[in-house]
């Protein structure tokens, strides 16, 4: 069983992106997702504790996805991307995967952190 855990840093501004609501949903064997929980960045643009899951997560598709739309609204910021989901495989092994989001209001970029 794996943990996740993710932050996000706007770019644009140089700074964490507080206040961002972070969806974690798994995928069903119809190829459907079902959202598992949610919560919100803190001051840091980190959820601590990510998602408060009780359970370790299975070996499984999941995907993070992030409310771009409603941060930057709330900054009075034009943006292209209304949310950005990230889709990722956790495999058999347990392991902690950590899924960092580096936005601004046209772009994005991820990658697998440590």
């Amino acid at each position: 069983m794996s943990t996740i855990s993710t932050h996000i840093l706007d770019t644009s501004r140089g700074k964490p992106a507080s206040g961002v609501a972070v969806y974690l949903e798994s995928q069903k064997t119809d190829e459907s997702w079902e959202q598992l929980t949610h919560a919100w960045t803190d001051e840091e643009g980190r959820v601590k504790p990510f998602f408060l899951l009780e359970e370790p997560l299975a070996a499984g598709i999941y995907r993070l996805v992030f409310d771009t739309e409603a941060y930057f609204s709330a900054l009075d910021v034009d943006s292209f991307y209304p949310q950005v989901s990230v889709a990722f495989t956790i495999g058999d092994e347990p392991q902690h995967y950590h899924i960092p989001l580096l936005i601004s209001p046209f772009g994005y970029s991820t990658y697998r952190g440590t």
